[in-house]
C-alpha cells in the first residue's frame, strides 16, 4: 500500500500511524515504543498538573529523541452551583454504600478537595518543555492558546466527531483533525458532553473529507490492515490505533484487566457516562449497571474525579466490576507482544508484502 506522506512528513515520522492518548492506558514506554515503529507516540496528559506533566515530558525524552504529540483534554468546567453542591452529596453518598455493598469500603473526597484544572496551564508547559506536537480532545482551544501555540511552531491537532465541529477547528487554524469515529473506544471526544452522534465512523469520515481541507486522521475500529486500508480510502492521510495496544507489554492495564479484554463479547461493550460524566466505550460491568441510569451522574470532571479513589480501590482488589476498562468496538485477540512489535505487524499487514 502507498502510505500518504503529507501528515508523516510534519510530524517527522515514517508512518502515519499515531498510537491513541488513551489516559490511564498508556506510558511512557507505549510512546517511545511507537517511535520505535517509525509510528507517532502520544503523551497523555490530560488534566494533570503543570509538575506532573513536566515529569512526563522529560520521562519521555529520555526513553525516545523521536516526535512525539502531548495530549491535553480541553473541556469546559462546570461551575460549582447549589444544586452541583446537593447532587454531590448525594451522588457521593450512593457510591459510598455501593461500594460497602460490595466489599470496597471506601471514603470518597469532598467536593472542595477534588483538584478540577483548566487546560491553560498546560499551553505554557508544553511550550517551555519544547514540545514539538500538541493534540487535545474534548473541544476546541481558546484562540489565544492557539495562537501562542502555533506562534511557537506547535502543530495542533484537534479531535472531533461530527463535520461541524471539523469545520470549527478548521476555520480556528489549527492543522490536522482526528476523526473519532463511534467505534473507538474510551471517551468520546466530542464538544458537548451531552450530545453524541450516533453515525458509523467510516461514514463520518467520509463527510468530513467532503467538508474540510486540512488533513484527517481516522481513530474508530481500526484493528487490522484491512480497516486502516478502509479508512485511507475514505480520505484518512493518518490512521490513530488504540484499542489494538490495549493487553501491550507497555499498557497500564492490569493482568486481571487484559484478561477481562480477552473474554469480552460483542453485546457488552457500551457507552456510559458512569464512570467519569462524559460518554465513553467500554466494557459493561456491576458499577455502570449500578449507576448508568440513576441520578447519581455528576458533570464531567466532578464524576471522574469523584469515582477516581474507587476506580483505585477496586484496581487494588482486581475486582473488574468497579473499573472502567475502555474498548473500542473491533474485538480482536488483544496481543500481549510489545507495542513496537503490534504496529510493526500492522504496517507489514497494510502494506501487503
Amino acid at each position: 500500500m502507498f502510505w500518504p506522506d503529507t501528515i508523516s512528513k510534519r510530524l517527522g515520522v515514517q508512518y502515519p500511524v499515531i498510537q491513541a492518548p488513551m489516559f490511564g492506558v498508556s506510558t511512557v514506554q507505549m510512546v517511545a515504543a511507537a517511535a520505535r515503529a517509525g509510528c507517532l507516540g502520544s503523551l497523555a496528559l490530560a488534566d494533570l498538573s503543570a509538575d506532573e506533566s513536566i515529569k512526563l515530558i522529560r520521562e519521555t525524552k529520555n526513553l525516545t529523541d523521536k516526535p512525539f504529540a502531548a495530549n491535553i483534554f480541553v473541556h469546559h468546567i462546570p461551575a460549582i452551583t447549589d444544586d452541583l453542591k446537593d447532587k454531590f452529596f448525594k451522588t457521593r453518598q450512593f457510591l459510598e454504600q455501593l461500594a460497602k455493598d460490595n466489599d470496597i469500603p471506601i471514603s470518597l473526597p469532598d467536593l472542595e478537595d477534588l483538584k478540577v484544572r483548566s487546560y491553560h496551564d498546560l499551553v505554557d508547559t508544553v511550550i517551555e518543555e519544547n514540545c514539538e506536537i500538541v493534540s487535545f480532545t474534548f473541544g476546541n482551544l481558546d484562540d489565544h492558546s492557539i495562537q501562542k501555540l502555533k506562534g511557537n511552531g506547535i502543530t495542533l491537532i484537534g479531535t472531533c466527531t461530527s463535520v461541524n465541529e471539523a469545520q470549527i477547528l478548521e476555520k480556528s487554524g489549527i492543522d490536522m483533525i482526528c476523526v473519532q469515529g463511534t467505534e473507538a473506544g474510551g471517551h468520546r471526544g466530542t464538544f458537548d458532553p451531552d450530545h453524541i452522534l450516533q453515525i458509523g465512523g467510516l461514514s463520518l469520515l467520509s463527510q468530513i473529507y467532503d467538508h474540510v481541507k486540512i488533513p484527517l486522521i481516522y481513530a474508530g475500529g481500526i484493528y487490522n490492515g484491512k480497516t486502516l486500508q478502509a479508512a485511507k480510502d475514505l480520505g484518512a492521510q493518518g490512521f490513530q490505533v488504540g484499542n489494538l495496544l490495549l493487553a501491550s507489554q507497555e499498557s497500564a492495564l492490569q493482568p486481571f484487566e487484559k484478561e477481562r479484554l480477552k473474554k469480552v463479547r460483542e453485546d457488552e461493550i457500551m457507552l456510559t457516562k458512569s464512570f467519569s460524566g462524559r460518554y465513553a466505550r467500554g466494557v459493561k460491568n456491576k458499577f455502570i449497571e449500578a449507576v448508568e441510569n440513576s441520578e447519581y451522574i455528576l458533570p464531567y470532571p466532578y464524576q471522574n474525579k469523584l469515582t477516581n479513589a474507587l476506580r483505585k480501590a477496586a484496581k487494588s482488589k482486581q475486582n473488574a466490576d468497579f473499573v472502567g476498562i475502555w474498548v473500542g468496538q473491533s474485538i480482536h485477540d488483544y496481543s500481549e507482544l510489545s507495542t513496537e512489535k503490534i504496529l510493526r505487524n500492522l504496517i507489514f499487514q497494510t502494506q501487503g508484502k
